[in-house]
Protein backbone atom coordinates (compact mmCIF):
# COMPACT_ATOMS: atom_id res chain seq x y z
CA UNK A 1 0.00 0.00 0.00
CA UNK A 2 1.41 3.42 -0.99
CA UNK A 3 2.05 5.78 1.91
CA UNK A 4 -0.11 8.94 1.85
CA UNK A 5 1.39 12.17 0.60
CA UNK A 6 2.40 14.44 3.50
CA UNK A 7 2.61 18.22 3.04
CA UNK A 8 3.64 21.01 5.41
CA UNK A 9 1.78 24.32 5.23
CA UNK A 10 4.31 26.97 6.31
CA UNK A 11 2.50 30.21 7.09
CA UNK A 12 2.19 33.16 9.45
CA UNK A 13 -1.61 33.22 9.22
CA UNK A 14 -3.72 30.26 10.32
CA UNK A 15 -6.75 30.07 12.65
CA UNK A 16 -5.70 30.05 16.27
CA UNK A 17 -8.95 28.62 17.63
CA UNK A 18 -12.31 27.43 16.25
CA UNK A 19 -14.11 30.40 14.74
CA UNK A 20 -10.98 32.52 14.28
CA UNK A 21 -11.12 34.39 10.96
CA UNK A 22 -7.32 34.52 10.51
CA UNK A 23 -6.32 32.42 7.52
CA UNK A 24 -9.71 30.69 7.32
CA UNK A 25 -9.15 29.80 3.68
CA UNK A 26 -6.00 27.85 4.55
CA UNK A 27 -7.94 25.75 7.06
CA UNK A 28 -10.59 25.07 4.40
CA UNK A 29 -7.89 24.02 1.95
CA UNK A 30 -6.13 21.83 4.51
CA UNK A 31 -9.35 20.00 5.42
CA UNK A 32 -10.21 19.48 1.75
CA UNK A 33 -6.74 18.04 1.07
CA UNK A 34 -7.07 15.74 4.08
CA UNK A 35 -10.42 14.57 2.68
CA UNK A 36 -8.50 13.59 -0.49
CA UNK A 37 -6.14 11.40 1.57
CA UNK A 38 -3.26 13.91 1.74
CA UNK A 39 -1.76 14.46 5.18
CA UNK A 40 -1.42 18.17 5.94
CA UNK A 41 0.48 19.54 8.92
CA UNK A 42 0.65 23.27 9.65
CA UNK A 43 3.61 25.22 11.01
CA UNK A 44 2.65 28.73 12.15
CA UNK A 45 3.73 31.29 14.76
CA UNK A 46 2.53 31.57 18.30
CA UNK A 47 0.51 34.67 19.17
CA UNK A 48 1.37 36.52 22.34
CA UNK A 49 2.78 33.37 23.87
CA UNK A 50 -0.34 31.35 23.07
CA UNK A 51 0.43 28.18 21.14
CA UNK A 52 -3.12 26.85 21.15
CA UNK A 53 -4.20 23.25 20.58
CA UNK A 54 -1.99 20.71 18.79
CA UNK A 55 -4.90 19.95 16.49
CA UNK A 56 -7.49 22.36 15.15
CA UNK A 57 -10.64 20.80 13.72
CA UNK A 58 -8.75 17.76 12.52
CA UNK A 59 -5.64 19.59 11.30
CA UNK A 60 -2.34 19.06 13.17
CA UNK A 61 -0.81 22.46 13.98
CA UNK A 62 2.64 23.23 15.37
CA UNK A 63 2.85 26.79 16.77
CA UNK A 64 6.38 28.09 17.20
CA UNK A 65 7.58 30.50 19.85
CA UNK A 66 9.96 33.20 18.59
CA UNK A 67 10.03 35.91 21.30
CA UNK A 68 8.73 36.73 24.75
CA UNK A 69 4.94 36.65 24.97
CA UNK A 70 4.55 40.44 24.88
CA UNK A 71 6.72 40.64 21.74
CA UNK A 72 5.01 37.92 19.73
CA UNK A 73 2.92 40.39 17.74
CA UNK A 74 4.14 39.96 14.16
CA UNK A 75 1.44 37.59 12.95
CA UNK A 76 -2.38 37.64 12.85
CA UNK A 77 -2.72 41.39 13.44
CA UNK A 78 -2.17 42.84 9.99
CA UNK A 79 0.83 44.90 11.10
CA UNK A 80 3.76 42.66 10.12
CA UNK A 81 5.06 44.96 7.39
CA UNK A 82 4.99 48.05 9.60
CA UNK A 83 6.52 46.36 12.65
CA UNK A 84 9.15 44.62 10.50
CA UNK A 85 10.51 47.98 9.30
CA UNK A 86 11.72 48.88 12.81
CA UNK A 87 15.09 47.54 14.03
CA UNK A 88 13.48 45.61 16.89
CA UNK A 89 10.77 44.29 14.57
CA UNK A 90 13.37 43.15 12.04
CA UNK A 91 15.16 41.16 14.74
CA UNK A 92 11.88 39.52 15.72
CA UNK A 93 11.17 38.72 12.06
CA UNK A 94 14.55 36.99 11.79
CA UNK A 95 13.81 35.02 14.96
CA UNK A 96 10.40 34.06 13.55
CA UNK A 97 11.95 32.82 10.32
CA UNK A 98 14.46 30.69 12.20
CA UNK A 99 11.75 29.19 14.42
CA UNK A 100 9.57 28.37 11.41
CA UNK A 101 12.51 26.74 9.62
CA UNK A 102 13.41 24.58 12.64
CA UNK A 103 9.85 23.36 12.92
CA UNK A 104 9.57 22.69 9.19
CA UNK A 105 12.77 20.66 9.29
CA UNK A 106 11.37 18.61 12.16
CA UNK A 107 8.27 17.88 10.07
CA UNK A 108 10.50 16.78 7.19
CA UNK A 109 12.41 14.45 9.51
CA UNK A 110 9.09 12.95 10.56
CA UNK A 111 8.11 12.11 6.98
CA UNK A 112 6.80 15.25 5.27
CA UNK A 113 7.68 15.25 1.57
CA UNK A 114 6.94 18.80 0.49
CA UNK A 115 6.57 22.31 1.90
CA UNK A 116 3.80 24.60 0.69
CA UNK A 117 4.68 28.12 1.87
CA UNK A 118 1.81 30.59 1.91
CA UNK A 119 3.20 34.09 1.32
CA UNK A 120 6.83 34.25 0.18
CA UNK A 121 7.73 36.12 3.33
CA UNK A 122 8.08 34.96 6.05
CA UNK A 123 6.95 31.45 5.11
CA UNK A 124 8.81 31.07 1.83
CA UNK A 125 12.01 32.57 3.20
CA UNK A 126 11.80 30.19 6.17
CA UNK A 127 11.38 27.04 4.06
CA UNK A 128 14.31 24.63 4.36
CA UNK A 129 16.24 24.87 1.06
CA UNK A 130 16.54 21.09 0.83
CA UNK A 131 12.76 20.60 0.66
CA UNK A 132 10.64 20.51 -2.53
CA UNK A 133 8.85 23.86 -2.30
CA UNK A 134 5.59 25.39 -3.49
CA UNK A 135 5.24 29.13 -2.82
CA UNK A 136 1.86 30.86 -3.10
CA UNK A 137 1.69 34.66 -3.17
CA UNK A 138 -1.55 36.06 -1.75
CA UNK A 139 -1.29 39.82 -2.26
CA UNK A 140 0.45 41.72 0.52
CA UNK A 141 3.67 39.88 -0.25
CA UNK A 142 3.42 40.76 -3.94
CA UNK A 143 2.79 44.41 -3.06
CA UNK A 144 6.05 44.32 -1.10
CA UNK A 145 7.86 43.26 -4.27
CA UNK A 146 6.49 46.29 -6.10
CA UNK A 147 7.63 48.87 -3.58
CA UNK A 148 10.86 47.47 -2.14
CA UNK A 149 14.15 46.82 -3.93
CA UNK A 150 15.35 44.86 -0.89
CA UNK A 151 12.29 42.62 -1.09
CA UNK A 152 12.95 41.95 -4.77
CA UNK A 153 16.57 41.11 -3.99
CA UNK A 154 15.46 38.64 -1.30
CA UNK A 155 12.66 37.10 -3.34
CA UNK A 156 14.47 36.48 -6.63
CA UNK A 157 16.63 33.51 -5.54
CA UNK A 158 13.78 32.05 -3.46
CA UNK A 159 11.18 32.15 -6.23
CA UNK A 160 13.66 30.93 -8.83
CA UNK A 161 14.62 27.88 -6.79
CA UNK A 162 11.04 26.97 -5.79
CA UNK A 163 9.72 23.92 -7.58
CA UNK A 164 6.48 25.76 -8.23
CA UNK A 165 5.29 29.35 -7.72
CA UNK A 166 1.59 30.13 -7.67
CA UNK A 167 -0.51 33.27 -7.24
CA UNK A 168 -4.16 33.83 -6.39
CA UNK A 169 -4.75 36.10 -9.41
CA UNK A 170 -3.38 37.11 -12.80
CA UNK A 171 -2.29 40.62 -11.67
CA UNK A 172 -0.13 39.06 -8.96
CA UNK A 173 1.42 36.75 -11.52
CA UNK A 174 2.43 39.80 -13.55
CA UNK A 175 4.00 41.40 -10.47
CA UNK A 176 6.04 38.25 -9.78
CA UNK A 177 7.29 38.12 -13.35
CA UNK A 178 8.23 41.80 -13.44
CA UNK A 179 9.91 41.75 -10.02
CA UNK A 180 11.74 38.43 -10.13
CA UNK A 181 11.67 37.07 -13.68
CA UNK A 182 9.70 33.98 -12.57
CA UNK A 183 6.83 33.20 -14.95
CA UNK A 184 3.56 32.12 -13.31
CA UNK A 185 1.38 30.78 -16.10
CA UNK A 186 -2.41 30.47 -16.02
CA UNK A 187 -2.32 26.91 -14.66
CA UNK A 188 -0.57 28.24 -11.53
CA UNK A 189 -3.02 31.08 -10.90
CA UNK A 190 -5.55 29.74 -8.41
CA UNK A 191 -7.63 31.68 -5.86
CA UNK A 192 -7.94 30.17 -2.41
CA UNK A 193 -11.20 28.46 -1.43
CA UNK A 194 -14.15 29.73 0.53
CA UNK A 195 -16.97 27.87 2.25
CA UNK A 196 -19.27 27.93 -0.75
CA UNK A 197 -21.86 25.82 1.10
CA UNK A 198 -22.79 28.97 3.08
CA UNK A 199 -24.25 30.53 -0.05
CA UNK A 200 -27.44 28.53 -0.44
CA UNK A 201 -29.83 31.34 -1.37
CA UNK A 202 -29.74 34.48 -3.47
CA UNK A 203 -30.03 37.95 -2.00
CA UNK A 204 -33.37 39.68 -2.57
CA UNK A 205 -31.93 43.02 -1.40
CA UNK A 206 -33.42 45.45 1.07
CA UNK A 207 -30.45 45.61 3.43
CA UNK A 208 -28.59 48.44 1.71
CA UNK A 209 -24.84 48.56 1.09
CA UNK A 210 -22.21 46.27 2.58
CA UNK A 211 -18.42 46.31 2.86
CA UNK A 212 -16.48 43.30 4.16
CA UNK A 213 -12.82 44.08 4.80
CA UNK A 214 -10.07 44.29 7.35
CA UNK A 215 -10.02 47.93 8.38
CA UNK A 216 -6.61 49.01 7.13
CA UNK A 217 -5.59 51.90 4.88
CA UNK A 218 -5.14 49.59 1.91
CA UNK A 219 -8.82 48.59 2.07
CA UNK A 220 -9.93 52.27 1.75
CA UNK A 221 -13.22 51.80 3.56
CA UNK A 222 -13.32 55.58 3.92
CA UNK A 223 -14.27 55.70 0.22
CA UNK A 224 -17.36 53.65 0.96
CA UNK A 225 -18.40 56.01 3.77
CA UNK A 226 -17.75 59.15 1.73
CA UNK A 227 -19.62 57.68 -1.26
CA UNK A 228 -22.60 56.88 0.97
CA UNK A 229 -22.60 60.50 2.15
CA UNK A 230 -23.00 61.65 -1.46
CA UNK A 231 -25.73 59.12 -2.23
CA UNK A 232 -27.57 59.90 1.00
CA UNK A 233 -27.54 63.64 0.25
CA UNK A 234 -29.20 62.78 -3.04
CA UNK A 235 -32.12 61.31 -1.10
CA UNK A 236 -31.46 57.60 -1.47
CA UNK A 237 -31.74 56.91 2.28
CA UNK A 238 -29.34 53.96 2.17
CA UNK A 239 -27.60 52.20 5.03
CA UNK A 240 -24.06 50.84 5.01
CA UNK A 241 -22.97 47.78 7.01
CA UNK A 242 -19.22 47.44 7.59
CA UNK A 243 -17.99 44.00 8.61
CA UNK A 244 -14.39 43.74 9.75
CA UNK A 245 -12.00 45.21 12.24
CA UNK A 246 -8.52 46.68 12.25
CA UNK A 247 -6.36 49.68 13.13
CA UNK A 248 -8.36 52.15 10.99
CA UNK A 249 -11.65 51.59 12.80
CA UNK A 250 -11.41 54.60 15.15
CA UNK A 251 -10.64 56.96 12.26
CA UNK A 252 -13.46 55.49 10.19
CA UNK A 253 -15.94 55.85 13.05
CA UNK A 254 -14.82 59.47 13.47
CA UNK A 255 -15.36 60.07 9.74
CA UNK A 256 -18.85 58.59 9.96
CA UNK A 257 -19.74 60.94 12.81
CA UNK A 258 -18.13 63.92 11.09
CA UNK A 259 -20.31 63.34 8.02
CA UNK A 260 -23.44 62.95 10.12
CA UNK A 261 -23.94 59.31 9.15
CA UNK A 262 -24.19 57.84 12.62
CA UNK A 263 -27.73 56.58 11.98
CA UNK A 264 -26.94 54.84 8.67
CA UNK A 265 -23.38 53.44 8.99
CA UNK A 266 -23.10 50.40 11.23
CA UNK A 267 -19.78 48.81 12.27
CA UNK A 268 -20.24 45.15 13.15
CA UNK A 269 -16.59 44.20 13.69
CA UNK A 270 -15.08 40.92 12.55
CA UNK A 271 -17.71 38.23 12.12
CA UNK A 272 -17.63 34.49 11.48
CA UNK A 273 -18.25 33.34 7.89
CA UNK A 274 -21.86 32.32 8.57
CA UNK A 275 -22.74 35.85 9.71
CA UNK A 276 -21.03 37.37 6.67
CA UNK A 277 -23.11 35.14 4.40
CA UNK A 278 -26.29 36.13 6.23
CA UNK A 279 -25.56 39.85 5.83
CA UNK A 280 -24.77 39.40 2.14
CA UNK A 281 -28.07 37.58 1.68
CA UNK A 282 -29.89 40.86 2.41
CA UNK A 283 -27.55 43.32 0.67
CA UNK A 284 -28.37 45.45 -2.38
CA UNK A 285 -24.83 46.37 -3.45
CA UNK A 286 -21.39 45.39 -2.11
CA UNK A 287 -18.53 47.91 -2.10
CA UNK A 288 -14.93 46.79 -2.57
CA UNK A 289 -12.81 49.97 -2.66
CA UNK A 290 -9.45 48.34 -1.78
CA UNK A 291 -6.35 49.01 -3.87
CA UNK A 292 -3.82 46.40 -5.06
CA UNK A 293 -5.82 43.48 -3.72
CA UNK A 294 -4.44 39.98 -4.09
CA UNK A 295 -7.69 38.45 -5.31
CA UNK A 296 -10.78 40.02 -3.76
CA UNK A 297 -12.48 37.13 -1.99
CA UNK A 298 -15.05 39.42 -0.38
CA UNK A 299 -16.17 40.52 -3.85
CA UNK A 300 -16.39 36.90 -5.01
CA UNK A 301 -18.49 36.03 -1.96
CA UNK A 302 -20.83 38.93 -2.71
CA UNK A 303 -21.41 37.48 -6.18
CA UNK A 304 -21.97 34.05 -4.65
CA UNK A 305 -24.85 35.66 -2.75
CA UNK A 306 -26.09 37.32 -5.95
CA UNK A 307 -25.06 40.84 -4.92
CA UNK A 308 -23.64 43.28 -7.52
CA UNK A 309 -20.25 44.80 -6.66
CA UNK A 310 -18.56 48.19 -7.09
CA UNK A 311 -14.75 47.95 -7.20
CA UNK A 312 -11.97 50.41 -8.05
CA UNK A 313 -9.85 50.45 -11.18
CA UNK A 314 -6.64 50.16 -9.14
CA UNK A 315 -8.03 47.21 -7.18
CA UNK A 316 -5.46 44.70 -8.44
CA UNK A 317 -6.61 41.08 -8.29
CA UNK A 318 -10.24 42.00 -7.66
CA UNK A 319 -10.41 42.93 -11.34
CA UNK A 320 -10.14 39.20 -12.02
CA UNK A 321 -13.51 38.95 -10.26
CA UNK A 322 -15.50 42.14 -10.91
CA UNK A 323 -16.52 42.68 -14.55
CA UNK A 324 -16.67 46.04 -16.31
CA UNK A 325 -20.42 45.77 -16.90
CA UNK A 326 -23.25 43.48 -15.93
CA UNK A 327 -22.73 42.13 -12.41
CA UNK A 328 -20.35 44.88 -11.35
CA UNK A 329 -18.80 48.26 -12.00
CA UNK A 330 -15.15 49.31 -12.03
CA UNK A 331 -14.76 52.96 -11.06
CA UNK A 332 -12.10 55.51 -10.23
CA UNK A 333 -11.07 55.49 -6.54
CA UNK A 334 -13.03 58.60 -5.59
CA UNK A 335 -16.21 59.16 -3.54
CA UNK A 336 -17.99 60.63 -6.58
CA UNK A 337 -17.16 57.65 -8.81
CA UNK A 338 -18.05 55.06 -6.15
CA UNK A 339 -21.35 56.89 -5.54
CA UNK A 340 -22.07 56.81 -9.27
CA UNK A 341 -21.37 53.08 -9.30
CA UNK A 342 -23.80 52.57 -6.43
CA UNK A 343 -26.54 54.48 -8.24
CA UNK A 344 -25.97 52.46 -11.42
CA UNK A 345 -26.37 49.12 -9.63
CA UNK A 346 -29.12 49.93 -7.13
CA UNK A 347 -32.37 48.38 -8.23
CA UNK A 348 -30.77 47.17 -11.45
CA UNK A 349 -32.49 43.83 -12.12
CA UNK A 350 -30.16 42.98 -14.99
CA UNK A 351 -27.12 43.51 -12.76
CA UNK A 352 -28.65 41.32 -10.06
CA UNK A 353 -29.37 38.54 -12.57
CA UNK A 354 -25.81 38.80 -13.91
CA UNK A 355 -24.44 38.65 -10.34
CA UNK A 356 -26.32 35.40 -9.78
CA UNK A 357 -24.93 33.87 -12.97
CA UNK A 358 -21.39 34.88 -12.03
CA UNK A 359 -21.95 33.72 -8.45
CA UNK A 360 -23.05 30.29 -9.65
CA UNK A 361 -19.79 29.88 -11.55
CA UNK A 362 -17.69 31.09 -8.61
CA UNK A 363 -19.42 28.69 -6.23
CA UNK A 364 -17.94 25.89 -8.33
CA UNK A 365 -14.50 27.42 -8.90
CA UNK A 366 -13.87 28.31 -5.25
CA UNK A 367 -15.31 25.20 -3.63
CA UNK A 368 -12.70 23.72 -1.26
CA UNK A 369 -12.81 20.31 -2.95
CA UNK A 370 -12.12 21.84 -6.35
CA UNK A 371 -9.18 23.98 -5.12
CA UNK A 372 -7.77 20.98 -3.23
CA UNK A 373 -7.87 18.98 -6.47
CA UNK A 374 -5.77 21.65 -8.18
CA UNK A 375 -3.24 21.77 -5.34
CA UNK A 376 -3.00 18.00 -5.14
CA UNK A 377 -2.17 17.97 -8.85
CA UNK A 378 0.67 20.40 -8.21
CA UNK A 379 2.06 18.24 -5.42
CA UNK A 380 1.93 15.06 -7.52
CA UNK A 381 3.63 16.88 -10.41
CA UNK A 382 6.50 18.03 -8.22
CA UNK A 383 7.03 14.68 -6.52
CA UNK A 384 6.43 12.60 -9.63
CA UNK A 385 3.74 10.43 -8.00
Amino acid sequence: MTAPLRVVFLTHNFPRYPGDVSGTFLALLARALIARGIEVRVVAPSDGGETGPLELEGIPVRRVRYASAERETLAYRGTMAEVGRTPAGALRAIALGRALRRAAREELRQGAQLVHAHWWIPGGMAAPPEAPLVVTLHGTDAALLERSAVARWLARPLLRRAALVTTVSAPLARVVHQATGRVVDASRQQPMPTDTARFDRWSEGGGGLITVARLTRQKRVDLAIRALSRVTRAGEGLKLTIIGDGPERPALEALRDQLGLGAVVRFEGAQPPAVVAARLADADVALFPARNEGYGLAAAEAFMAGVPVVACLDGGGVLDVVPVHGAGRRVEPSPIAVADGIRTLLGNLEARAAARRLGERLRGELAPARVAEVCAGWYREILGV
